[in-house]
């Protein structure tokens, strides 16, 4: 049977700051299994993208192999877009980086294309802080190839075919923060009010955003026994606040309890508000940030929400010093200089 997506919409239906509908920032219709949660974090990707009034031809998002990297299909359809092969899409993000900067640059993987075969990637992805939104869709299993449990499915945890994992699991935030990542998030696909501010907040951050979206696989890994399963995660959720994203055009006056609230101001002007529980931590230390998500662990719950931010690091162009223009500019003068010059630098290092 084909399936088209029907082109009515309602007649009210606004249109964003730059004149775009919904509509401009969706892709084709998904063949994702019904019920998939990534499908659920496309559809938070549309959303923050139409809401933070983007265009979409300059977004390019960026995929490996995998039932997540099938998602940007979905999504930004008027997008530039490249699907790498299996565990490359930072390298591959990495190089339309510097060709061109002022593109925002979303990579989407899974918990299979991060956590084994692209894990070396992603750790020198992170350590360069390249100016990027890297979004894991992570489901504990490989869902292309039969539910075999993946390295982030926790030890003792069961998917469909009944046989405990017998591994320690990989902990992604945890890798992020300890190689340098500036912004480092968790949430759940069935919670989108908590993960589209995230996004909209990685959007707007100067420098590598990594979120890891726990996304149950209801094919292969969404049995009661599965710790990355529907019902599991939604029994043992550990926010670490109440998470909203305001613009800075919109001047909010709030006024919160001493050392109940913490704003954070990214790089264009715009806040991220959070109201926090009893339990607090300094969002911008990295060892309470790891404390909190061992803490967590240890009561067999899953800590979402915004785990730490830090925008003073430089990210990669800022550190290598590279040129303000995006490479695809430059002229053949520019970037082939002449003889002189070339005799004149290695007279300067004689």
């Amino acid at each position: 049977m084909t399936f088209i997506r029907p082109n009515f919409r309602h007649p009210e239906n606004h249109t964003n700051e730059v004149g775009y509908s919904i509509k401009n920032y969706e892709g084709a219709l998904s063949t994702l299994c019904a019920g998939c949660g990534h499908d659920s974090i496309s559809a938070a990707i549309i959303k923050s993208c139409f809401d933070l009034n983007l265009e979409p031809h300059k977004i390019a998002k960026i995929s490996g192999i995998g039932c997540s990297s099938k998602t940007p299909t979905y999504f930004l359809g008027k997008a530039h877009g490249f699907n790498s092969v299996h565990g490359r899409m930072p390298s591959v993000t990495t190089g339309a980086n510097m060709a061109n900067r002022d593109l925002l640059y979303i990579g989407v993987s899974g918990d299979g294309d991060t956590a084994s075969i692209g894990m070396g990637q992603f750790a020198h992805v992170v350590r360069r802080n390249l100016n990027m939104v890297y979004i894991v869709m992570n489901n504990g299993c490989y869902g292309l190839t039969k539910g075999q449990d993946s390295a982030t499915a926790d030890k003792g945890s069961a998917s469909k075919k009944g046989v405990p994992s017998v591994f320690d699991s990989i902990d992604l935030c945890q890798m992020a923060l300890q190689l340098g990542a500036g912004m480092v998030a968790r949430s759940f696909s069935g919670d989108k009010h908590q993960l589209i501010p995230l996004i909209k907040a990685a959007i707007k951050h100067p420098g590598f955003a990594f979120i890891d979206v726990v996304s149950p696989c209801v094919t292969f890994n969404n049995t009661p026994s599965s710790t990355k399963g529907y019902e599991w995660v939604r029994d043992h959720l550990e926010a670490s606040g109440t998470i909203d994203f305001v613009p800075s055009k919109s001047e909010i006056k709030i006024d919160y309890p001493e050392g109940s609230s913490r704003k954070v101001t990214v790089h264009d002007g715009s806040e991220l508000h959070l109201q926090k529980n009893a339990a607090d931590y300094d969002l911008s230390s990295r060892k309470e940030a790891m404390n909190r998500i061992e803490t967590v662990k240890e009561q067999h719950k899953i800590l979402t929400g915004l785990i730490y931010h830090d925008e003073s690091e430089a990210d990669t162009h800022g550190r290598i010093n590279s040129v303000n223009a995006p490479l695809n500019s430059l002229s053949q003068a520019e970037l082939c200089p002449g003889s002189a010059v070339l005799a004149a630098l290695n007279e300067s290092l004689r």
